[in-house]
């Protein structure tokens, strides 16, 4: 009978504020599942359109491009914030993770504003064909996304500003930080596809 070898790890850390943290590889897994389920509507938005002879239908007005494009510079700016408190959480800087933090949730309410605004001027509902139905499942998906990791990072700020901060919360604003630049990322292309790709691919 063999001796039982044994690895002696009691002198590793128990939370590892990096990319080699499982959590962290298991953020950019979904974000990647997350990527596939807002590919395919793009595939689909422009499926729908080889299958119709005008886009957008009849008495569908453009979107406009003005709030969208200021709201894009917003998310895109918010991402300083991620990378702000991400850094100062491998720092142990508690003033610098709630500064960053709150920096990419002001933000991120502002974009998220005016998408409220572009999105009300339509004039065509989700129920009003496939054009309406594609359009709005990309807009409430991403949004639906969005407000989650809101809630999620305002439920951080409260924790390292007021609760027990230590090195669970850290390693949660590192992996945070993660889903927000992705969300950022992903949004390009849905951007260009639905207030671009009645410009693109459209036909009077």
């Amino acid at each position: 009978m063999t001796a039982q070898r044994t690895l002696d790890v009691s002198h590793l850390p128990m939370f590892e504020i990096s990319s080699n943290a499982p959590l962290w590889w298991g953020q950019i897994f979904l974000a990647f599942i997350e990527g596939t389920m807002f590919c395919i509507l793009i595939a689909m938005y422009f499926y729908i359109r080889l299958n119709v002879d005008v886009w957008p239908p009849p008495g569908i007005q453009l979107p406009h491009e003005l709030l969208p494009a200021i709201e894009l510079a917003l998310l895109i700016a918010s991402c300083a914030g991620s990378y702000i408190a991400s850094e100062a959480a491998k720092k142990n800087d508690r003033g610098g993770i709630i500064g960053g933090m709150v920096l990419n949730v002001v933000l991120a309410l502002a974009a998220l504003a005016l998408r409220a605004a572009a999105w009300h001027s339509w004039n065509f509902r989700w129920d009003s064909g496939a054009y309406g139905s594609i359009t709005w499942a990309i807009l409430f998906l991403h949004t639906l996304d969005v407000v989650a990791d809101l809630i999620f990072t305002l439920a951080l700020v409260f924790f390292a500003a007021f609760g027990a901060y230590g090195p669970r919360v850290r390693l949660g604003v590192h992996v945070d930080s993660v889903v927000w630049y992705f969300l950022v990322a992903i949004w390009i292309p849905l951007y260009v596809t639905v207030y671009w790709g009645p410009h693109i691919v459209g036909a009077p």
